[in-house]
């Protein structure tokens, strides 16, 4: 008795600490990827002069996408054939810190510099999320996969809070306009506590999940059979019909992710201090919303829950859409709805990645987690790619009109869904033939 009361203390110590990952990584993706260096890179590190501004942003994102697509898949091979996880994940997370501190020397004019940097840190950031995500059936059984999944999800939200309210509370002060210089210096000194943050967070990974010993592979295969992606959906139907449906639905998250600030202050006129706000208050219902349906998951199944999660989405989309009928018809302020739909499209942000993930998980062959999470990743790098298609629509339309195909996204994935069973037998067959 008291050795099974150690065994599970222990086990819960390893879900916290497998958990604490995503309080580390959201860090950098919310500081560096999606709001403060993105936003100060256009603005200061780019001259004034320069015709191209989003131009270089972009190169430097869609370059570590596209390494990323590669790399993921070839990390989860290598897992698969027996290499350590906590090893190639150590790697990601101290090159993805490494270089986020680098930013530090980075003076505005330096553009080129910076954009390596990016491009570099970014493609690790990426492989540690696939290479992490792999731990996840090592930790949890099938029908506890979709809460711990969520936990992960959701305390990587209050993550993406407290590195925002460091950074943009605490240490980000100066008036650009009346103190340029320390404004610069500022946001210089915030990558390097970012790179801090996120080394010092992510040590309970390290030091309390366990890095298990794998079967060593029957043979040996070459690295670029990791990259023979018709050869793994041969292999892996089930995976890559989900795989199908993920890319339509992550394609509609990633252009809400991207592109709301845009279409926020371009077209419904708010301040950055609304978005900040708006920001604030959806990590809240995303936690909430990835702890609330990983619980769900467990009764629901994970397919039920993401077809809910996506209907959520496609209200939120067409109410962003009709916002302004919904102020007139209501009486409400446009800022004051707008708040309520990302409120509530906020607890489908961490819920939909959540249930992905774990549907991965659930399906996954097994001895082939590696691989299976690695294709996950790239499939989420062609969901980004995907999305960038919003940017030339709503040019050729308007911003509004180009909401109604990420509406279209959303239903393509939910019906590409409808062909995907997670019936115990169909687990069962796709796991272990």
């Amino acid at each position: 008795m008291p050795s099974q009361g150690v065994e599970k203390t222990a086990r819960k110590r390893e879900l916290w600490g497998w958990a604490m990952y995503d309080v580390a990584n959201q860090a950098y993706t919310t500081i560096v990827i999606s709001f403060v260096y993105s936003a100060f890179f256009v603005n200061y590190i780019v001259p004034e002069t320069s015709n191209w501004r989003d131009a270089y942003w972009s190169v430097a994102i869609l370059g570590s996408t596209l390494v990323a697509m590669i790399l993921s898949p070839m990390a989860g091979h290598w897992i698969d054939q027996g290499k350590s996880k906590k090893t190639l994940l150590a790697w990601a997370t101290g090159i993805c810190a490494l270089f986020t501190s680098l930013l530090f020397w980075v003076s505005p004019g330096d553009i080129y510099w910076a954009i390596a940097i990016i491009l570099v840190s970014n493609t690790a950031w990426m492989l540690g999320e696939s290479i992490v995500s792999s731990f996840l059936p090592d930790l949890a059984k099938k029908e506890h996969m979709g809460i711990v999944s969520g936990l992960g999800w959701g305390l990587g939200y209050l993550g993406g809070f407290v590195s925002m309210v460091m950074v943009s509370v605490l240490m980000i002060r100066a008036d650009p306009e009346t103190d340029t210089s320390l404004y610069v210096s500022q946001h210089q000194w915030a990558m390097i506590a970012i790179s801090i943050y996120f080394l010092v967070v992510a040590l309970p990974t390290f030091m309390l999940v366990k890095d298990r010993k794998r079967k060593s592979a029957s043979h040996i295969q070459p690295w670029y059979t990791s990259l023979q992606f018709l050869r793994h959906a041969k292999n892996q139907p089930l995976l890559f019909r989900f795989f199908a449906a993920f890319i339509f639905y992550m394609a509609g998250v990633q252009v809400v992710v991207k592109f709301i600030g845009i279409y926020s202050t371009g077209e419904l006129n708010l301040t950055q201090g609304d978005l900040v706000s708006v920001f604030l208050a959806t990590q809240f219902s995303a936690l909430v919303g990835a702890l609330l349906f990983g619980f769900f998951e467990r009764y629901w199944g994970a397919r039920r829950v993401l077809f809910v999660v996506i209907a959520i989405w496609i209200v939120a989309i067409f109410g962003i859409f009709s916002i302004r009928d919904l102020s007139a018809m209501t009486g409400m302020s446009v800022k004051h709805i707008f708040l309520g739909i990302a409120l509530l499209a906020g607890t489908g942000i961490g819920s939909i990645q959540a249930s992905s993930r774990s549907v991965v998980g659930l399906i996954c062959k097994q001895g082939q987690e590696g691989i299976a999470f690695g294709l996950w990743g790239s499939m989420n790098r062609v969901a980004m790619l995907l999305a960038a298609s919003f940017g030339v629509v709503s040019d050729l339309l308007s911003r509004q009109y180009a909401l109604l195909l990420v509406i279209i996204f959303f239903i393509l994935g939910g019906l590409l869904l409808t062909r995907v069973s997670l019936s115990p037998s169909t687990q069962h067959n796709e796991t272990t033939q």
